[in-house]
């Protein structure tokens, strides 16, 4: 697929209302602080400032936990002006016990101020403190009770990644045995020593299988033969169990041809088979006896697993023509959208993003194993222009976080490494100083809390050993990419990030929204003003003009939404043109108007209203006419002439507005004749 291909995908929108759909999940700010509502600036901390959700970040290796101020974006979040960080948890023999406690604020790195995101810096910081010679040292700025002052934290050192990472570097090597052995340590028991069946654990005895260790064999073993005599319960939510228990399963039956669980694979897998609609999708749940899915219907997030289970499965030895026929429907159901976008939630247009919570990483695994070259192809450099994009995700990022590293390394090792260079900052953030990864998501987002993500994130690092079908033990059909193409595909990201405040990379997506023509399509925008800073609206002001101006030609029942938003959005910029547009909207007395909707902007302007007062007593007069036409609508129209009324006392009131700029003026543009 050439480099165009993915650039025309990250410009595209599937659909129209797709985008605006995205655009709802685009910062969501507020004054307040809570998940949800971010604080619209960072607190000061060592002020008085209060932290304003429940979201904690692990701190590298440090053993430390805390809280850095992040404001959300499509789903993730950024944290380009957070300048602090709040110590939340300090564990218990950790390099951070006995000199970080909870309270503390970090404030700075090697004596220095935060000068950007303090928490890409810090992790920046552990990368480079591992290193051998910077000898494990930390350096801080802390924060105490009102003092200042500077302190060291002493880390492992694991050594400088290796510009093939993880390929032939020691650090991903010792990052993954030390993994391993965390989750050994830890066994799959849970809290009342039973052996607990889950994703999780999945993917932790996977890492393990990864391994080759023989010390790891009979913790494996165990676990898989639990998981085969396993029946998942067919309520609830089973396909996510199905498809993880069959994955693991079938990577253990490879590796060991341990045939104790050979029948349980078979089971699992034939019912997964069985289990699929008429075109080869799952959703939460299996085929219903109508032939039709159930709830939400078609969930693609698990029916790439389900079917790579099978694939899988089948590799392993499991032989069934009803394998072979469903593989066949949902391997074809899911190229659909090869050279159209990233796969979507469901049976949907294609998502204009590179990646959907790691379904194009998860496809490329599956397609490079079906030998399918060209979605391969695609869906691998989907996956490797998506580094910027793997904190987001519906419910979370841990499917993300999971396939990211799979599916780029079938665009080669290269490519991995230019992937990994990207990313690395971040994997050294969420690795714990026990060697373990706990679930790092984003914040107002905790459907994966407390999850041992350890084996999600080691799949990444057991690439080169080539142990498993996920990571490359098979020859896949997925073509290597040049140099050049490596950088071509990296730059194709570089739009898609977290890490920045702009929204410029949205802008076209935004004017596409205000310019359609139904009037429910363009109002969804308007959730998007008031997040809007002042350069955002210079680049839009045409739009918005345009969009507050005039009805969207159909779509009646929506049409004011995004026109009384846009007032808003005026006033709060003090756009002398948007008074003359209350004014005229003030006029319109059809259905779903309302004129209260425009006195509230307008009332902001306070005393520089008083150009429009004239045509105020003319709207007063007009809406008299109005009453004696339709007296059927006389309470609520004389309602609106007391508060024109009161309107006007009010600006008159005002003896010193504050200036107002005309659009030439704010945006710095003549308008055009």
């Amino acid at each position: 697929m050439k480099i165009s291909n993915l650039m025309k995908v990250k410009q595209r929108i599937g659909c129209t209302l797709m985008a605006a759909a995205m655009l709802l999940g685009l910062p969501g700010m507020a004054a307040g602080g809570s998940p949800g509502k971010p604080a619209a600036v960072p607190p000061d901390l060592t002020q008085g400032g209060k932290p304003d959700n429940e979201h904690r970040w692990t701190l590298g290796a440090t053993g430390a936990r805390g809280w850095v101020w992040s404001r959300y974006l499509a789903g993730g979040s950024e944290n380009t002006d957070a300048r602090q960080i709040l110590i939340t948890e300090v564990a218990k023999g950790s390099p951070a016990d006995g000199v970080l406690e909870n309270g503390d604020v970090v404030t700075g790195l090697n004596g220095q101020a935060f000068g950007g995101d303090a928490r890409r810096l810090f992790a920046q910081a552990v990368t480079e403190a591992e290193k051998e010679s910077n000898g494990g040292v930390l350096k801080l700025v802390r924060w105490r009770a009102g003092k200042t002052e500077n302190f060291e934290l002493k880390l492992q050192v694991l050594g400088t990644y290796a510009p093939t990472a993880p390929y032939a570097c020691a650090k991903s090597k010792r990052i993954f045995e030390q993994g391993c052995a965390a989750i050994a340590k830890r066994g799959f028991m849970d809290k009342d020593g039973n052996v607990q069946l889950s994703i999780e654990n999945d993917m932790n005895a996977l890492a393990l299988v990864a391994s080759g260790r023989n010390e790891y064999r009979p913790l494996v073993a165990d676990y898989a033969r639990k998981v085969a005599g396993c029946q998942p319960q067919l309520n609830g939510l089973p396909t996510w169990e199905y498809a993880y228990h069959t994955l693991f399963l079938a990577e253990y039956a490879l590796a060991t041809k341990d045939e104790a669980v050979m029948a349980g694979l078979r089971r699992l897998a034939l019912d997964i088979a069985r289990g699929a609609s008429g075109v080869g999708t799952w959703g939460h749940g299996f085929v219903q006896p109508t032939g039709n899915l159930g709830g939400y219907g078609c969930m693609n997030q698990t029916g790439i697993p389900l079917t790579l289970a099978m694939v899988l499965a089948r590799e392993a030895g499991v032989k069934d023509p009803d394998l072979d026929k469903t593989i066949t429907k949902a391997s074809g159901f899911l190229r659909q959208w090869v050279n159209r976008g990233a796969i979507p939630y469901g049976d949907h247009e294609p998502w204009p993003w590179h990646d959907d919570n790691g379904k194009c990483s998860g496809a490329a695994v599956l397609f490079d194993l079906l030998g399918d070259r060209e979605a391969a192809a695609f869906y691998s450099r989907m996956a490797t222009a998506a580094y910027a994009e793997r904190e987001s995700g519906h419910t979370g990022n841990f499917f993300n976080i999971l396939w990211a590293l799979p599916g780029v390394s079938r665009c080669g090792p290269a490519a991995t490494a230019a992937y990994l260079k990207e990313t690395s900052w971040y994997y050294d953030l969420a690795r714990g100083w026990d060697g373990r990864l706990e679930h790092v998501g984003f914040p107002g987002e905790g459907s994966y809390a407390g999850w041992d993500c350890t084996g999600a994130y080691l799949l990444g690092y057991a690439l080169p050993l080539k142990s498993l079908y996920l990571t490359g033990r098979k020859p896949g059909a997925a073509p290597v990419l040049s140099p050049a193409e490596v950088a071509e595909t990296i730059a194709a990201g570089r739009g898609f990030t977290f890490q920045n405040a702009e929204l410029k990379d949205w802008y076209a997506t935004l004017k596409e929204v205000l310019a359609n023509e139904d009037g429910l399509i363009r109002g969804l925008a308007s959730a998007i003003y008031p997040l809007l800073s002042a350069e955002d609206a210079k680049a839009l002001m045409p739009e918005i003009v345009a969009a507050t101006r005039k009805n969207a030609p159909s779509g009646e029942m929506f049409r004011m939404g995004i026109r009384w938003a846009g007032l808003d959005l005026l006033a709060r910029f003090r756009i002398r043109e948007g008074m003359g547009i209350c004014v005229e909207m003030m006029n319109e007395f059809g259905w779903g108007c309302d004129q209260n909707q425009c006195v509230t902007p307008l009332k902001k302007y306070g005393g520089a209203a008083k150009e429009v007062i004239p045509q105020l007593r003319e709207i007063i007069l007009a809406t008299r006419k109005a009453i004696k036409a339709e007296p059927w609508n006389a309470a609520g129209w004389n309602k609106n002439i007391l508060t024109i009324e009161q309107l006007i006392r009010d600006i008159e009131a005002d003896k010193n507005p504050a200036p107002v700029l005309s659009i030439e003026e704010f945006t710095g543009k003549k308008s055009q004749p």
